[in-house]
């Protein structure tokens, strides 16, 4: 478990505790009546994480891109699965949680997605990220390390009571 930052002798790169967003809400200037609210989140990185933090590719994205986490390349064979690290542990507000997305371009691209389409991490998950892959052309595809392989949401959860 990686509840708490790391000690000292680890590097920024290894064991570097980020925060990517933290702010009030602010009025969002494309569409004035709709308020946008930045959440803190937290993320450990590990030894072997990509020198990128998630990012959000242009000022409309919604996903945050996540990298894979690779010393070397990583061949996927036709039908072929794999779980691909990432480096990264979040640590996600209470009351939220992240969805983990395919890449329309790998997908469209290259029949690269997500075994289970879109992946829930919730804010009590306190393990590496990793995102399950699966080849579904009938052709190979190499994952480079520091590719972009997924994309992740922060989104705020609506908890339910249940009634019969």
């Amino acid at each position: 478990s990686y509840d708490t930052p790391p000690g000292p002798g680890r590097s920024p790169a290894a064991g570097a505790l980020a925060i990517l967003a933290l702010s009030p809400p602010v009025e969002n200037p494309v569409m004035p009546a709709v308020l946008e609210a930045q959440i803190e989140l937290e993320i450990f990185r590990l030894p072997h994480a990509p020198e990128d933090l998630p990012s959000y590719a242009t000022e409309g994205s919604a996903g945050m891109d996540l990298r894979a986490a690779l010393a070397e390349p990583l061949a996927l064979q036709p039908l072929e699965r794999a779980l691909v690290p990432t480096g990264l542990v979040l640590h996600i507000p209470q009351g939220y949680e992240v969805q983990i997305r395919p890449r329309s371009g790998l997908s469209s691209k290259h029949g690269v997605t997500l075994i289970n389409c879109v992946g829930t991490i919730d804010s009590d998950y306190r393990e590496e990220v990793k995102i399950p892959l699966v080849n579904l052309s009938n052709q190979a595809y190499t994952v480079q390390p520091g590719e972009r392989v997924a994309q992740m949401v922060v989104a705020p959860v609506t908890r339910v009571a249940v009634r019969e």
